[in-house]
């Protein structure tokens, strides 16, 4: 049985450095993808170290206009196929829309959707012409409501469920499958890298990244549509079909406050 190749995008920390050990423990090849090459670097040694794994580690920043296009001709030029597509790299930033600048937004929006739209575009059709493959997208449980004060972020992953969910449904009975990972608040570099740590909804809810790749990993295993994990983001992801928006709003803007200048 062929290796399983495994392109992970965000690969240098967080849960998509969690996600990495996961797939190297059950035998996968790795295309390990981020801008830090050092900490790829690292990571790919400790990989083949502990699994035995080959990683193939390429530095990439993907908020750059064609740098997915200019990715996928590098691994193609390496002879790999991609049979598992990770789509994790994102970031997000607490502030008032009017007062982040456009360039940061914009890098955003380029990062969080259309690096993933494109990656996926282009290693689908691999996929649907093997009959064999599955995409892991990174959501959040900010993909169920508007946030005031991190407006852009969650209107980015709003954008992830709302895509994953529909090309689940078109793939179906292709062997090619879509899962959508929406996690809380999670204990990794990106809450301080948002300014978003001491925020309540950081400080009260995060869970432990191993706990929440561990649940991404098991749930695209299983090929399921949509994971949350956690009891409690569950219960708040639910909870937003019946509180009428104004309330969410109101609610969000407490959990997310900004220092007014």
């Amino acid at each position: 049985m062929a290796t399983e190749t495994v392109l992970i995008t965000g690969a240098s920390s967080g849960i998509g450095l969690e996600l990495a050990k996961r797939f190297a423990a059950d035998g996968s090849e790795l295309i390990l993808v981020a801008r830090r090459t050092d900490r790829l670097e690292e990571l790919a040694e400790l990989l083949k170290r502990e699994h035995g794994t080959t990683s193939t580690v390429i530095s990439a920043d993907l908020a750059q206009p064609g740098a997915p296009q200019h990715l996928m001709e590098q691994i193609q030029a390496a002879g790999k196929q991609v049979d598992v597509l990770v789509n994790n790299a994102g970031f997000g930033q607490l502030g008032e829309f009017s007062k982040i600048s456009l360039d940061r937004q914009l890098n955003m929006i380029q990062l969080n959707i259309a690096s993933v739209v494109a990656l996926t575009h282009l290693c689908l059709p691999g996929m649907l012409a093997r009959k064999k493959g599955a995409i892991l997208n990174l959501g959040s449980t900010a993909s169920f409501q508007p946030g005031p004060h991190v407006a852009i972020y969650y209107a980015t992953k709003a954008f992830i469920l709302s895509f994953s969910e529909a090309i689940w449904k078109e793939l179906k009975g292709t062997g090619v499958t879509v899962t959508c990972l929406c996690p809380g608040p999670t204990k990794t570099e990106f809450g301080n890298e948002s300014q978003m740590h001491d925020t309540p909804v950081f400080k009260h809810n995060a869970m432990n990244v191993e706990v929440v790749a561990n649940a991404g990993y098991r749930g695209l295993r299983k090929r399921k549509r949509l994971v949350i994990p956690g009891a409690v983001n569950k219960m708040l992801a639910a909870s937003v079909r019946v509180t009428p928006r104004a309330t969410i709003l109101d609610i969000m803007s407490m959990l997310q406050p900004v220092k007014k200048s």
